[in-house]
This record gives structure tokens, sequence and C-alpha cells, in this order.
């Protein structure tokens, strides 16, 4: 028999089940259970030997199964771990041993029952009370062996190929206690994020996902029709550009942790949706940033991870601030050979031939400046190493280095395991320079094919004419950050439902 073919048989054995269940007058599918404990909870109040046993209400599915004729055992699984069941027919009587039964693995059961150990020593409910809040009509995929995206060998449950984990992410959650772990770290991350934001004096907020104009970010977008404005919109490709409006409004510390799309390749570390922190702060520069972003983050490691140092794909990476400091240029010439000089005039297009750039001769110079750094560098930086003072083509919305070298930005990124996890400025305040910044992108991107480039964003520009006050702007990404947080080597493995090609 085929495994769909297994898989039906088991589903029609289930339906007659619920078929049997429904003539005992019995509602498979509950409307509530109020349970007082949790597994873990239960377990730990047990006291062997108390003269008045304790009484537990504790709900979940069912994991294994054990009937032994008049009695059955059983392990019931709830977010906080799993305690062993013992159900009686001479405690539940003829009718509710005949639910028991018809349970199967992975079935939702609410029970009450006292706690006591059995002589294996493991604490046990045994069951006087038992009702069904949900049948489950499909098999829980068992686990397997399977080479991941990264490798390394994955257990996971019965499914056709590690793909199908994303597919079917609810399986995938059932199965796996240690998939269900690894979301709950990620929500501890964003939640350590905003305690320490908000401890700083930041403000939450929001600003729109549907844009007339996308900025703050060199991506492509994806674009939708709105028919009440008879207007292309953008789903935004950053936040940066709404948030300093709000400096600009007066709002000196803001920040924000929502999705952004790009309509680009997918592969280990890019998914087409995914999740931004992007924080701007007045009277900050980008040195204020450097230190806020290394605070973060040691921060954030130390809280989900209970240490400053991570384990990742077999390396050790240490977030104790101060981290290493290296200039764009510097950091090019040591892993690339390159110096400063060499990528002057028709330099840098020999140098993006010779490293195997793609398309060198008809791509902008910042699109080529980006792709040599890609290839020579980034692998280089296992991090966390903070490089800066970048290129002016790959900032336009940062500010010229303060010593009058006009083509560096006070721009920096954090790369930690050879990508790049944060972004930061000082932020560009003048008007007339933005406007400039803008211009040339568009130059790039008409004469040069840059289709990357930032468009002109004349309300952007008005924000600035009010004036906006020194500003440091920082954007992390939190997929990335939790996938070194949880030593996983693929983006997808962190997102609860990643892109896919439809099947």
């Amino acid at each position: 028999m085929t495994e769909t073919g297994e898989a039906q048989h088991v589903i029609q054995a289930r339906r007659e089940k619920l078929g049997k269940l429904r003539e005992l007058g019995i509602e498979p599918f509950a409307y509530r259970f109020e349970p007082d404990h949790t597994a873990a909870r239960a377990v730990e109040e047990f006291v062997e030997g108390d003269e008045k046993p304790l009484t537990v209400r504790i709900a979940g599915r069912i994991r294994s199964l054990r009937p032994h004729g008049k009695s059955t055992f059983a392990h019931l699984e709830d977010r906080s771990g799993r305690i062993q069941l013992y159900f009686r027919k001479d405690v539940l009587g003829d009718e509710g041993y005949e639910v028991v039964r018809l349970l199967d693995l992975g079935d939702w059961i609410g029970v009450e029952g006292e706690l006591f150990k059995t002589r294996s020593d493991e604490i046990t409910v045994r069951v006087d009370e038992l009702k069904l809040l949900a049948k489950t009509m499909r098999p829980l995929p068992y686990g397997k062996e399977e080479t991941g995206e990264s490798g390394d060998v994955v257990v996971h449950g019965g499914f056709a190929d590690v793909e199908s984990r994303y597919r079917q992410r609810y399986a995938d959650l059932a199965v796996s206690s240690e998939v269900r772990e690894l979301f709950i770290a990620r929500s501890r991350t964003v939640q350590a994020i905003r305690g320490f934001l908000d401890e700083r004096g930041f403000l939450e907020v929001e600003t729109p996902i549907l844009q007339p104009i996308y900025g703050g970010a060199t991506a492509s977008p994806f674009v939708t029709f709105h028919r009440a404005l008879d207007a292309d919109l953008y789903l935004r490709i950053a936040d940066e550009l709404y948030l300093k409006r709000l400096i600009v409004g007066g709002l000196e510390r803001v920040y924000e942790i929502g999705k952004v799309f790009r309509n680009e390749g997918i592969d280990r570390t890019h998914n087409p949706e995914f999740t931004m922190l992007e924080l701007y702060q007045a009277y900050a520069d980008y040195h204020d940033m450097m230190e806020l972003t290394e605070a973060l983050m040691h921060r954030v490691v130390a809280e989900v991870a209970d240490s400053s140092t991570l384990s990742y794909q077999g390396s050790e990476l240490d977030f104790e601030p101060p981290w290493p400091r290296v200039t764009w240029y510097e950091a090019l010439e040591r892993h690339g050979s390159l110096s400063r000089s060499d990528l002057e005039g028709e330099g840098l297009r020999e140098a993006a031939r010779e490293a195997g750039v793609e398309d060198a001769d008809d791509r902008a110079r910042g699109a080529v400046l980006d792709g040599l750094f890609k290839l020579l560098v980034e692998d280089h930086l296992s991090g966390p190493v903070i490089v800066y003072d970048y290129p002016v083509e790959l900032s336009p919305l940062a500010k010229h280095k303060r010593d009058g070298d006009a083509d560096l930005t006070e721009r920096f990124e954090v790369f930690v395991a050879g990508r790049e996890i944060a972004n930061a400025f000082s932020e560009l305040n003048d008007p007339f320079e933005q406007r400039e910044r803008f211009a040339a992108q568009v130059q790039m991107r008409e004469e040069e094919g840059w289709e990357e480039a930032h468009q002109v964003d004349e309300d952007y520009l008005n924000a600035l004419e009010y004036g906006m006050p020194p500003t440091g702007g920082m954007g992390l990404g939190i997929d990335r950050f939790v996938m070194l947080l949880t030593d996983r080597a693929s983006i997808r493995e962190v997102i609860l439902f990643p892109t896919l090609r439809p099947e």
C-alpha cells in the first residue's frame, strides 16, 4: 500500500470512530475545557505520600496509548511537557472507557484526576473524568531523519521532504517540541528587543505597509493596484522614510517591528517577506548607533541564550561589547586585496570582472561595489564585527563623513557569521543634498540600469524642509538574528510560514 493509501486507510478508520462517538452521544469537537494545571506544574507540585493527593485538570494531545484490557496508560502533551495518564474501566464506567478505546494518537483531550506515582516512579494522573476536545482525523507524522539544507542530519516528522515541514508547519509544530521551542525563542527575542528599547525611552509606532512611493532600501518592490484610488501601490521595502517623518514631527525616539517585502530571490538567508526592527533617535549619530546596537544585541543574546556567547554552526560568537571595527575599504583590502585606489575609473570594473561579479560592465557603480564586497569580503566576517564608512554610492540616505571626504558616508553594518545583521547611519537631514542624492540614484537607474536604485520621494523631501534634527537610525533583521540565537542555517527554519513555490 502506498503512503497515501495508508493515510487514507487511517483517515477512514478514524471517521468510523467519529461515528461511534456520536452514537454514544459524545461531541467529538468540544466548545470549552478549563485546565487548572499544565503537565509541568502538576509534576512540580506532586508530593509523594500526601494524605490528600493533588487533583489536577489538564488538557493536551495524546502522544502515546498503551491499552491493557480494562486499563490503559497514555501520555498527554501540552505546551509545558508531558505527563502520564492512567485510565481504568471500573473508574470511568463502560461508556467512559469506550471513549478511551476510541481515542487515537494526536487527539485533544481534557482530564481530571488525582496524582500518584507508579512502581516505575513516574508521576501519573489517575483519570476519573475524561472529555474529548477534538478528534484528530489525520495521523500525526512520525519522526524520521533526513539531510537538511545545511547538510546536517535533521530529525523531523514523516513528511515527504524538508520543504513539506514548512508547508505544513502546523503538523511540524505538533510533532516536534524542538520546533515549538524555536518559535518560543523567537517570541522571546522580540519581547527582549521591545523591553530594551522601551527602557531607553523609545516609542513603538506603526507606519504604512502600502505606499505610493517605495524607498529606504535598494530593493525591488511588490506592486499592487488600488481600485478606489485607481493607482499602483507598493508593499514597503523598508520603514525608514516614514519613521524619519516622525522625527521631523517631534517624536524623538521611535521604532517599529514589522514585515517588509522585497521582490527578490529565495535562499538560505533571504525570504521575500521578512521582519525588521527599525529605530531612529534624534540628536544621535552613527557612533551612538554603534553603542546602541552592541548593547541591544548583547542584551537579547543574554536574555534568550542565558550567555553572552552563542554557538553557531560550530563556531563560538562572543557578543560582549565592544566589537571589532573595520572600515569598508579596509575590509576590502584585507580580504580582497583591493585598495581604494585600485577601484578608481575602469579599475573597478576590471576588479569586478576578475572577481566574478555578474554583468560588471553594464551595472551601476554602486551595484558593482556592492557585488565586489559580497563576493570577496562577507564570508570572512565571522563577527560580530562592525564595518563602517561606506561609499556614498551605497548610502543615499546617510550623511557624508564629517572629515570632508565626500566619497564616504557615516554608515555601518554589523556582520555575524558572514552575513549582514544590522545597518545604521548618521541620517542625512539636509533636504538639498538629499534631493541631489535621489537625483543621482535616478540617473543610475536610467543610464546604468540599476533597477533597485531609489526614486525621488517629494513628500519626504518636503518633510525634511520642515527640519529634521541630527538623527541616528538602525535596522536589524529579526529573522537572521533568530537564526543565530537558535543555531539554524536556513531562514525558512525560523519563519513560521515561509514563502514557497506553489505545489
